[in-house]
């Protein structure tokens, strides 16, 4: 089963459970444990302000169900996230993006558009920071706050569509991960422990992101059997676009591991997996809209859109057009 709810009616549902949130450390009254809506599932939100920009998440959860939750427009904050366990993707008019168990989500401030977050039934541990990009600025900017040339990408304005990026948990982010997870202070000596992990953390993801704008990190070239699955892949993608399987479930199949499988295919199609498939999609829309034999609803759901109003809005970012327009187009050429 999958519940899908609005953005404003998730946030009311944890105001009504949490009227009273919990203080986790009697130290440190910006340390709040919120209880995870029981309608949803079981398990607790907790957050810590660390200083005035910067903000610590720990997400513990067991999911009754898949959910979705479906956003308007938002400017979008500068944010990294682990994903522990879980699944998370977006999808939206720009991309399709996703990080799974054992990745990281990088992402830049900036606009984010109206689409849908998906998180599916099951265990999700998560652990997450926000920082104001003045913050960013202020530790490796120059004298102006200007951050290096590489890095520039990941601060924009609430007009330009923000970066992602997502890869797989180095050993030496899983460890500092897991001091966060297993502090062992409380009060001013936490705070001051947990920050220091996090800008551990966001240190090697800057590294990461510096060496890859600059070209440092050219991937090698596949080997014949790597490509051969990575085409298989692609193929049973294409084979389920109304239903497509996980990427662990894709990868378990053409027998290659996830992070292999999601390198592999953008290098092959210089897409991530399931920004390929939405792009797929479209095109099989527009192909059959120009039959003029279905509704745009039955076209909709043919090729997998839950929503003919995100199906709708997809189509016309893509084609300029809107679905109902074009099929009425050529039913009268």
């Amino acid at each position: 089963m999958t519940i899908i709810i609005p953005a404003q009616a998730h946030r009311q549902l944890f105001q009504e459970v949490n009227e009273t949130p919990q203080n986790n450390d009697p130290d440190d009254e910006l340390d709040i444990t919120y209880k995870y809506p029981q309608a949803l599932g079981e398990g607790h939100y907790r957050r810590v302000e660390l200083r005035q920009s910067l903000l610590l998440e720990i997400e513990s959860y067991q999911r009754h169900d898949n959910l979705i939750i479906q956003s308007i427009d938002r400017p979008h904050p500068l944010e990294f996230w682990f994903m522990l366990s879980g699944q998370w993707r977006e999808s939206s008019l720009w991309a399709v993006n996703e990080t799974e168990t054992g990745q990281y989500g990088f992402f830049g401030s900036g606009m984010a558009v109206r689409g849908e977050d998906e998180f599916l039934q099951g265990r999700q541990l998560l652990v997450g920071v926000h920082l104001e990009p003045e913050l960013l600025q202020s530790f490796i900017g120059n004298s102006s706050g200007e951050l290096p040339k590489a890095l520039q990408h990941l601060t924009r304005s609430p007009q330009q569509p923000y970066h992602f990026r997502s890869n797989v948990m180095t050993p030496m982010m899983q460890y500092y991960v897991q001091r966060i997870l297993h502090c062992p202070y409380q009060g001013i000596i936490k705070r001051t422990y947990l920050e220091s992990k996090v800008l551990e953390l966001l240190a090697l993801l800057l590294e990461q992101e510096a060496e890859i704008q600059m070209g440092s990190r050219t991937p090698k070239p596949l080997k014949l059997g790597t490509l051969e699955r990575i085409l298989y892949a692609r193929d049973l993608l294409l084979q389920q676009i109304d239903n497509p399987p996980s990427t662990a479930e894709l990868a378990r199949l053409v027998k290659l591991n996830e992070y292999a499988l999601k390198r592999g295919f953008l290098q092959v199609f210089g897409k991530p997996l399931f920004t390929y498939l939405h792009d797929y999609r479209l095109e099989q829309a527009r192909q059959l809209l120009e039959t003029g034999n279905m509704k745009v609803s039955e076209v909709a759901q043919k090729i997998g859109f839950a929503s003919r109003n995100y199906f709708a809005a997809a189509f016309r970012k893509k084609f300029g057009i809107n679905p109902k327009q074009y099929l009425m187009q050529h039913k009268h050429s």
